[in-house]
Parts: structure tokens; C-alpha cells; sequence
């Protein structure tokens, strides 16, 4: 019996975005290295950087992930001294997320890793302008799959 095409591995949109993702991830582990981080720390400090002082819902919605996976990502950062947990004064069940001095002195260092990533995902492939587009292609994507999703 032979396999349809939509169900072979080279059709599917779902394959290409999961080995992507791995590998962009793994890029991301020599550049954070220095710095003992995950790539998943390092997305959590990017929020705080944009914005500090976050409640855990809020932290869960922008980066799209589960209380579950991101308390532990909470309490390692949170032993390394670089972010704070304090109760929310008017939600005893609330988390805030806040930045402490050695995090926030963090950004100053890891400003380097973006554009270094870039350079190395574009030496062996998509231009500069083709890695925009292909951002702005998954940032509908994600949209579109959000709002689909109950």
C-alpha cells in the first residue's frame, strides 16, 4: 500500500518548524555558554529586559508556555540571584517577576548574542532580509494558530 502524499514526512509543514526550532536552539547554546544560561532562561530574561516586573500569567502568555514548564526556568534564575518572586499585594495567589541588579546588568552583556546568532544562521543560508521575512511569516502563523486554539 502505498502512502499518500500528505502523509509523508517531506509534506508535512509541522516537521521542518520542529527541526528548525531544535536547531536554532542548539545555535543558541555555544552563545550562552559564558554565561551558564538555557536557551529557554535567556527567552525569560529577554521578556523581563523588555518589560520587568511581570506576574507569572503574564511571563506564560508572551512566551506561550505552561506554569509548569516555566517555574522551574523561575526558580533556577531565581538561585543564580539574577530575577526576584515577590507576592502581588492584591493577589495573594500572584507571582511578580522582577529583575534583580545582576540581571539587569545581564542585558548589557548578552547584547552580543542576537546579532551573532543572525550571523551565524545567515553564513549558511537565508539572507539578513529572508530571516525578517520568514520571522514576520512565523509571527502570523503563531497568531493565526493562537486564535484558533481554545
Amino acid at each position: 500500500m502505498e502512502t499518500p502524499d500528505w502523509m509523508k514526512l517531506e509534506n508535512q509543514l509541522c516537521f521542518p518548524l520542529y527541526a528548525a526550532s531544535r536547531l536554532v536552539t542548539r545555535a543558541y547554546q555555544p552563545l550562552l555558554a559564558n554565561w551558564d544560561l538555557t536557551y529557554p532562561q535567556y527567552l525569560l530574561l529577554l521578556v523581563l529586559w523588555e518589560k520587568d516586573n511581570q506576574t507569572v500569567s503574564q511571563l506564560c502568555d508572551c512566551l506561550l508556555l505552561e506554569t509548569n514548564t516555566l517555574t522551574p526556568l523561575i526558580q533556577r534564575l531565581e538561585k543564580r540571584g539574577l530575577i526576584k518572586r515577590e507576592q502581588v499585594p492584591y493577589d495573594k495567589r500572584s507571582s511578580s517577576i522582577k529583575l534583580t541588579r545582576k540581571g539587569k546588568a545581564l542585558k548589557e552583556e548578552l547584547k552580543s548574542v542576537p546579532p551573532a546568532l543572525v550571523e551565524s544562521l545567515s553564513d549558511k543560508g537565508p539572507s539578513l532580509n529572508e530571516l525578517h521575512a520568514l520571522k514576520a511569516t512565523l509571527d502570523r502563523l503563531i497568531q493565526g494558530m493562537q486564535s484558533s486554539t481554545p
